[in-house]
């Protein structure tokens, strides 16, 4: 009998996602046996620094990563929005799944909504791109950073740490989560980062039977998109953490991209959008990448991600 191993994080919502493809797996290959490899990320560990002060790119998927080109697993599902751009020579990003709803989601013990805030509210979220667009639309609130798995997160707004929190829609919903919050709301002026709500299957490169088992969970629109977002931020150089939002979506024959990538204060900011007809997805997201780094987009990231955690330096681990 095959078999295939998959390494996840240890994380709830890790394993649901490593869980959720097992059972994708053995549902389409009824003679193939599929184990789960739990492992402890980067991510996972460091919780008194944020995300973009701990090494940036690769944060949660280099120990995965590393057990496949050991021998200790020959499958990782990572959540997308959280793999490099680069890929460790071996390995291959061989598939993405469907993607669900992108939404980041306003959550709140106190207010309905994230218009009720009041002035000098404290929101947390432990992403830059979050914090961008939060202060860009509200620059008189205080954000703070919010580190932890998600439980540890509700627990810290329901003891009223903060006023509100933000987090992905998609990962409360897997959960069943949402039932616990008296007040949510998906803000749909944020635009989401590269590749969220859909996930990355990475496998052993070379190897026939994990690219069939790939071919099989792959979702052929989710991957045209998350190509074109994945090609813009290998092109402008931004890691998973940095300060940047990047959108495609299909619309009839179409390919729409938006994007923006700015200080983390909201108080600079740079936006684009190009279209195209499906047919020529391949090199749109270098080309909105070129359309951005025309108008200094390089400079502005670099000055963004210097200035994003001042005061929490000199030491960067």
């Amino acid at each position: 009998m095959k078999k295939v191993v998959i390494a996840t994080r240890e994380s709830q919502l890790a394993l649901w996602q490593a869980y959720h493809i097992q059972d994708r797996i053995k549902e389409l290959f009824s003679d193939v046996k599929v184990e789960i490899n739990k492992m402890t990320s980067r991510g996972d560990v460091v919780l008194d620094k944020p995300l973009a002060l701990i090494g940036g790119k690769g944060h949660f998927t280099k120990e995965l990563e590393d057990a496949m080109l050991e021998g200790r697993a020959n499958l990782a599902v990572h959540s997308l929005k959280d793999v490099p751009t680069f890929i460790p020579k071996g390995l291959k990003l061989a598939a993405v799944t469907k993607r669900e709803d992108q939404s980041d989601l306003f959550l709140s013990h106190k207010y309905a909504s994230f218009e009720e805030l009041p002035k000098g509210a404290v929101v947390g979220t432990t992403s830059l791109r979050r914090r961008m667009q939060l202060l860009k639309k509200r620059p008189d609130l205080t954000v703070k950073d919010l580190r932890g798995n998600v439980n540890t997160r509700l627990r810290k707004l329901k003891e009223g740490q903060y006023d509100a929190i933000i987090l992905a829609y998609i990962g409360l919903k897997r959960l069943d989560l949402i039932k616990d919050i008296p007040y949510t709301q998906k803000l749909d002026f944020m635009i989401p980062p590269m590749g969220q709500a859909a996930l990355g299957i990475e496998i052993i490169e070379g190897n026939s039977f994990l690219e069939e088992v790939a071919n099989s969970l792959n979702d052929e629109n989710t991957f045209i998109c998350t190509k074109i977002e994945r090609d813009f931020i290998s092109k402008i150089g931004a890691g998973c953490s940095a300060p940047v939002a990047i959108n495609a979506v299909i619309n009839g024959d179409k390919v729409e991209v938006k994007a923006l990538i700015g200080y983390v204060d909201g108080s600079k900011i740079l936006e684009e959008n190009i279209s195209a007809l499906i047919d020529e997805y391949d090199s749109l997201g270098f080309k909105l990448a070129e359309k951005m780094i025309e108008q200094g987009a390089i400079e502005l990231l670099k000055e963004a991600e210097e200035n994003a955690f001042k005061q929490e330096r000199p030491e960067r681990i």
